[in-house]
């Protein structure tokens, strides 16, 4: 078959003027569907910006709260240490109190042996015994200890054992009559009660 020469195509070859899919929708060599404008991005590089700055904020909130939680713990073992400091403390002195207590109650005797011989005029001044009276008395009170009863002070049953009443005729309360046994204490440690004889109102 003889080819038409006045057929301006070849074999092959498309007319110019033929449309192309990409043409035939409009979009062909424009803006696609997908594409983003300058403002598009600004507002998106705004939002992560926000975005960024509320995690800011949450962290520092959340710091802030740590460092306020620490320091309440911190001051609560500050309180619990000063109190057990304080408990220690007291029971050292306590502890203090009754061993000195116990050597002082191992005196006692001799204290009393000491307050017999000096009624029965053993302890004359100049004599060996006073030298000796006078040393072991000293050393129990550089240890605290403090002897206590007399006879006319009011009658303690906290402090003094009564061992005998008496009726007195004048009295108006009950008061020491005579001191059968010193007693002796040591802080607030008591080492022994006074023994008493008690005046009480004559009924």
């Amino acid at each position: 078959m003889a080819e038409d020469k006045d057929d301006p195509t070849f074999p092959g070859e498309e007319p110019e003027n033929a449309s192309s899919p990409e043409s035939a929708d409009g979009n062909g060599g424009g803006e696609g569907a997908d594409d983003f404008t300058v403002d598009d991005i600004l507002g998106a590089a705004q939002s992560a910006d926000a975005a960024a700055a509320d995690d800011t904020d949450a962290v520092a909130d959340r710091v802030e709260a740590l460092e306020s939680q620490l320091l309440t713990d911190l001051k609560r073992l500050q309180a619990e240490y000063a109190n057990y400091r304080r408990r220690t403390e007291e029971q050292r002195e306590i502890e203090i109190e009754r061993a000195k207590g116990a050597a002082a109650k191992g005196l006692i005797p001799v204290l009393d042996d000491l307050d017999r011989a000096e009624k029965h005029g053993d302890l004359g001044e100049g004599t060996p015994f006073a030298a000796i009276a006078e040393k072991v008395r000293a050393v129990v009170e550089r240890m605290g200890v403090e002897a206590y009863g007399a006879a006319g002070e009011a009658f303690d049953p906290q402090q003094h054992e009564a061992i005998f009443q008496q009726p007195t005729p004048g009295a108006t309360e009950a008061t020491i009559l005579e001191v059968v046994e010193t007693g002796y204490r040591l802080g607030s440690v008591e080492l022994r009660p006074a023994k008493v004889v008690v005046a009480v109102p004559a009924e």
